[in-house]
């Protein structure tokens, strides 16, 4: 590209800081971009979300009064810094590998509750998450407790044991997917499963439900292990 050819673009470097780890502000990033023919990339650091853009003048500038207009509900920016940078010509917008780099400063948010679109699939026979305990998307779900260290992704997380299946993967990388690069992303093909153990820590045969529910009955006392600890019922 020719200098004549970039005199109509501009490219900036921004960075965000805030809660910005498991609330869709990087999948949220990418469909702006691209919605706005917008080239460049996002990736999580250890600090905040760090954006590269680059494009025709007015588009730009209205990514940048989009970003914290239209920011997930859930998010919380506290700062943004825009530094001017030389158009390149790229082409196309991705979401980038995580920069662990640096000190590790980046806000996680507290884990959040299965929202509607989740509890629809939990009640749904016809859907491949019926009654799957740890249904989650990019817009709900463990975030605080499964988390091992910053940035905010899979690898850093307590689900990296647990291989995606075609199915999960393709979520992931569906930019139209609401679990579109969501971290706790499983389902009961490949994700953690429900167990009820004995005192020993041998495992009990049959549904780990009904029959912590028989033993309830029968006035045991069973230990629920939940996100971020132990309930005795």
């Amino acid at each position: 590209m020719t200098t004549s050819d970039q005199v109509g673009l501009k490219r900036v470097e921004v960075h965000v800081e805030g809660v910005l780890r498991g609330v869709g502000f990087r999948p949220f990033v990418h469909a702006l971009a691209r919605r706005l023919g917008l080239a460049g990339q996002v990736r999580d650091d250890v600090d905040g979300v760090h954006i590269e853009i680059e494009g025709a003048r007015p588009r730009v500038a209205e990514f940048l009064t989009a970003l914290e207009r239209d920011a997930p509900a859930l998010s919380e920016i506290e700062r943004v810094t825009v530094v001017r940078a030389e158009p390149t010509g790229r082409r196309g917008f991705a979401i980038a590998a995580a920069d662990p780099a640096g000190p590790r400063r980046a806000a996680v948010p507290a884990d959040l509750a299965t929202c509607d679109d989740c509890l629809r699939e939990l009640a749904d026979p016809a859907d491949r998450r019926h009654r799957h305990p740890f249904v989650s998307c990019a817009g709900c779900g463990p975030r605080f407790t499964v988390v091992r260290a910053v940035p905010y992704d899979r690898p850093l997380t307590t689900m990296a044991g647990f291989a995606m299946c075609p199915d999960c993967v393709a979520e992931y990388h569906d930019p139209g997917d609401r679990r579109f690069h969501a971290p706790p992303i499983c389902c009961p093909g490949c994700g953690p499963r429900l167990r009820l153990l004995d005192p020993g820590g041998g495992e009990l045969p049959g549904d780990p439900v009904a029959t912590a529910a028989a033993l309830l009955r029968a006035g045991r006392i069973v230990a629920v292990k939940g996100l971020g600890g132990y309930q005795l019922a």
